[in-house]
């Protein structure tokens, strides 16, 4: 499995994340990004982002 990395991620990008209360079920919820959340390079959950629906969650796949 590819590791998604946060240089990756930037305010326009298209992506499926997987918020707090769907993480049993693994439900995918697809947004644009306004806000990375995480700092640090990599995570093991995903890289936290704030969508621009206001949604927050781990970024599971990106969208191309």
């Amino acid at each position: 499995m590819n590791e998604i990395v946060r240089e990756d991620i930037k305010p326009g990008t298209c992506v499926r994340v997987v918020q707090k209360q769907d993480q049993g079920s693994g439900k995918l919820t697809e947004g644009i990004v306004k806000a990375v959340l995480t700092r640090s390079a990599t995570h093991p959950h995903g890289i936290k982002v704030r969508l621009e629906s206001g949604i927050v969650g781990r970024v599971k796949k990106l969208i191309p």
